[in-house]
Formats: structure tokens, sequence, C-alpha cells
């Protein structure tokens, strides 16, 4: 079950989730040190960790489970943010660079679903990183930040998930060493927490990064999907999307400065799943 989106904003707000915010992207930052020129796509709580990226990247999408609920983003100019089925993304095949999931796989229903959803988006070569709680860590047994719910995962569960996926495990990276306390001296003491707990190699990071790489070999075909489905976007009444693309009238943040254009396939010379004639 997913969190309410309520709630992941409140946490992130408050002085805990911002000392998360940053710890976390410092681990992202180590394993995506360059994104310049790439399409980058976030599923699920993901935009606190997204506006780094911005002027960097070519293009930077959110994209919010239903189930979770969206709130705008950014807070100025166009929306970068659309509320979709997780199993049925909006995008063509091969569309996207790099993809991070955050507060997302934990709470699925259908979690290999959702990977292999996210195979199908992902360009040849792209890159998918997760984030997920550790279950050996004091994070996942503190229910009240959002790494406390959900299905908490350790490295070999994360590992056989996205091979059973089609995604190979190549980097691992591990943070939140500090406990989830809103106490001042813990807070305080964070950077301390990271710095001692990454060169000792302390048991119990709250949270496992894992990125990974796209296999396009020995493929079973996907079973068949309608492309026909329904976009929904804040503010906006939901709108029909025939061709499995995201149109400038769904999500406004795909085109820029009102050009009338979507996001097209990047075709490479590769096999992956494909829907069965």
């Amino acid at each position: 079950m997913y969190q309410d989106v309520a709630d992941l904003n409140a946490f992130y707000r408050s002085r805990l989730g911002q000392v998360t915010r940053r710890l976390m992207l410092a681990r992202i930052r180590a394993l995506w040190p360059d994104v310049t020129g790439m399409r980058l796509m976030g599923l699920g709580y993901t935009t606190p960790y997204l506006r780094v990226f911005h002027g960097e990247a070519e293009r930077v999408m959110a994209f919010a489970p239903a189930p979770q609920g969206v709130i705008r983003w950014p807070g100025e100019g166009l929306a970068q943010v659309c509320l979709t089925d997780e199993f049925a993304l909006p995008l063509a095949d091969e569309s996207v660079d790099r993809v991070l999931l955050v507060h997302a796989l934990e709470h699925s229903e259908a979690q290999l679903a959702m990977v292999r959803e996210v195979w199908r988006v992902l360009a040849a070569g792209g890159r998918l990183l997760v984030v997920v709680a550790n279950r050996r860590g004091l994070w996942s047994r503190s229910d009240h930040t959002p790494f406390g719910h959900g299905y908490p995962f350790n490295e070999g569960q994360i590992d056989r998930a996205l091979r059973q996926s089609m995604f190979t495990p190549l980097a691992r990276e591990f943070a939140l060493y500090v406990p989830p306390s809103q106490k001042g001296l813990s807070l305080w003491s964070s950077p301390a927490w990271e710095r001692i707990g990454r060169r000792w190699g302390l048991p119990l990071p709250g949270v496992v990064l894992v990125e990974a790489s796209k296999q396009i070999y020995g493929a079973l075909p996907a079973g068949r999907r309608s492309l026909r489905q329904r976009i929904l976007v804040p503010g906006q009444a939901s709108i029909e999307n025939q061709r499995g693309e995201i149109s400038d009238a769904a999500c406004p943040w795909v085109s820029r400065a009102g050009e009338a254009r979507t996001l097209p396939v990047r075709r490479r010379d590769s096999t992956g799943p494909r829907n069965p004639a």
C-alpha cells in the first residue's frame, strides 16, 4: 500500500526529511555524477531528488502512482509531474535514459511488473537506480518516516528482483546511518554518522541504493496490453491517450516553450520484449 502524498510531503518538509534528502542526494550523485543531455524519469515520490538535475539533463519528468497521489511540482513554471498507472507508463518504448525509483518498489503490490514496465521505457544501455529501505536497518523499523512503511529489502532480495526483471545490478551505495530521530543532536551529527558508517562498513544503513543496467537479450514477450490509457494530471481532466506517448495537452512539461511535440522512441539496434502480434 502506498503512503499518501501529503504524508510524504510533510516528512520531507521536516528537519529530518531535509537531512534525509541531503544525505541521499550525496549517494545518488555518487552513482550518477553526470546526466548531461539525458532524459531522466522519476517514479514514486521522487521530486525531492530531481531538482538538482534541472539544467543538466535534457528533460526531467516525475511520475506518481495513482494510489499515492501527487502534488504540483515544481512550484513555479510548467508542471513536471503526472499521476499515472505505474504498470502502464504513458511513454514510448526505449524513450528515457535514466530512471530513479524512490518510495515506489516497496509499496507496490506487483513489484516485478513495475520493474518490467520500467524496462520497457528505458533505452538500451540505460540505467535504473532503485532506492529501498534496508530490511536490517533502523529506518525500516521506524514508522514515522516513509522508509518504515511498505516492504523493505535486503541486498539479495533487491538483486533477485532486478535480475528477474531483466536488469543487471552494477553498483551499490548505502545511506542513512544516522538514527531516524527528530532530535537536534542526531540531526546535527548526521554527517559524522555517514562518514563513520561508510568508512567502517557499519551493518545498519537505513537505505540501499542499487544501480542496474538494462539487459537486451533473452527477453520473454510481455503480455498484450492496450495502449489506450488515461493520463491523470493535477488540475486538469483526464485525457485519452491513444499512442502510448505523453501529449502536450496531457503533460505540458513534455514540450518546451509551447512547442507541440511528444516524447519519441529512441531507436536502438537491440531486441527486447514486445507485445505479441
